[in-house]
């Protein structure tokens, strides 16, 4: 048996009960043969109650030790976990990610793994024990100084590790018992995937399902760490994500893989843009100099007879102010006319491999939106993937539209979100 890890999100480890339950999880891994390393979240709420402290202390806390506050979620449940799994009878030690040999850069609140130097993992693993490393968080290679991985860091973790200790599986614990054709809280005959691509995860993951984040499965394809999505309160199958279909699993590519939605983004207008060259380039020079990464763009062609055009582009909703008050900067040297925002948009996205080879699959996506009474705003496509911003409040039914029209709903209710977040 080799070695494998296993990740443990917040709803998994949510209380003391939670804990225990995965104590005996991760105990039985380790009495069938393998060495077992754990990566573990925050327990439930805690790293949101820790940020809603920070800003009734400070409107703006400082970067560094907001993630020294931030951090402190991770090893709480690092060491109860450690705790509760010596109570089993076995040797566990508990290790923060700095002291596992995560390595980032200097960026905080959103840094991202530069290297992974996992002696101490090894050690504790050559001595018989169960590794418990806590997820999201690293330390900066420059200044030593502790960082937090942003969203979905502890997935991003769990694969790192899995990599650079030459893991034969990193398995990810959540409360859904793998990944659906759409999210279980708005399409209750969702269907569970028993194996998808690294590509079709990837395009699910950038399109807002939340069951995998999207640097978590790009460092799983940079390095062929096959992903096993299951649901640490059942003892079900869950979902393979890999190259190839694993084990005896012998699965045929699917047209399509799912449907996905994101309502966080909102859309900035910048109406009046001098059509002519370095115009765009400009516009986006400042958003990008602001550290804001951006979604779907789209510019209108320009009127003959003004010779301007608008540019549309999704973002972060939590990004927008910052965005606004870049673009404003430039106003005189670009010469456009004015910014409109609006965070009352939403995106779906359908998404599958099976769609560069067959035809007719566009068509039938708009058809399922206007049976539905969805009206599009913007439309971005690539050889996998159509996506659409509509109006926030048309998501959820424009979700379950393209859901049916594509023949993707089950014959049962067997979608569950027993922790009730999907995460």
């Amino acid at each position: 048996m080799g070695l494998v890890v296993q990740k443990y999100g917040g709803s998994s480890v949510a209380d003391a009960e939670g804990i225990k339950r995965v104590a005996k999880r991760i105990v039985e891994a380790k009495k069938n043969g393998h060495q077992v390393v754990v990566v573990v979240s925050a327990m439930g709420d805690t790293t949101d109650e820790l940020i809603d402290l920070a800003e009734q202390v400070s409107p703006m806390p400082a970067g560094r030790e907001f993630d020294m506050l931030l951090t402190a979620g991770e090893r709480i449940s690092m060491a109860l976990l450690a705790m509760a799994i010596k109570n089993l009878g076995h040797e566990a030690q508990s290790f923060t990610g700095s002291q596992a040999g995560v390595i980032t850069d200097s960026v905080h609140n959103k840094a991202r793994i530069i290297d992974v130097t996992p002696g101490r993992i090894r050690t504790a693993l050559d001595e018989g024990n169960i590794a418990i490393v806590a997820g999201f968080q690293g330390v900066s290679a420059d200044k030593k100084d502790i960082t937090t991985l942003g969203r979905g860091g502890s997935d991003t973790t769990a694969v790192a590790l899995a990599a650079a200790l030459d893991a034969e599986v990193c398995e990810i614990y959540t409360d859904v018992d793998g990944v659906f054709t759409a999210d279980p809280r708005v399409v209750k005959k969702a269907k569970k995937i028993d194996w998808i691509s690294f590509e079709d995860m990837l395009e699910l993951a950038a399109s807002g399902s939340k069951v995998l984040l999207h640097r978590c499965v790009e460092y799983a394809r940079r390095y062929n760490i096959p992903i096993h999505v299951r649901s640490s309160f059942s003892g079900l199958q869950g979902t393979w994500v890999s190259n190839e279909p694993t084990g005896d699993l012998k699965v045929e590519q699917a047209i399509i893989s799912g449907v996905a939605h994101d309502t966080s983004e909102a859309k900035i207008t910048v109406v009046g843009v001098p059509d002519k060259p370095g115009e765009a380039a400009a516009i986006f020079r400042a958003v990008a100099d602001a550290e804001i990464n951006i979604d779907m763009i789209v510019q209108n062609v320009s009127a003959a007879s003004t010779g301007l055009t608008d540019i549309s582009f999704t973002l972060p909703k939590a990004e927008g102010r910052k965005a606004i008050d870049a673009l404003e900067k430039t106003k005189a040297t670009i010469g456009f006319d004015s910014l409109r925002y609006d965070d009352q948009i939403g995106k779906i996205s359908l998404v599958g491999a099976g769609m560069k080879t067959n035809p007719g699959v566009t068509a039938d996506f708009f058809r399922a939106l206007s049976d539905a009474g969805v009206n599009i705003e913007l439309i971005s496509t690539s050889e996998i993937r159509i996506s659409v911003v509509t109006r926030a409040d048309d998501v959820n039914e424009a979700v379950r539209a393209v859901h049916t029209a594509f023949g993707l709903d089950s014959d049962s209710d067997e979608a569950v979100v027993y922790g009730g977040t999907g995460r």
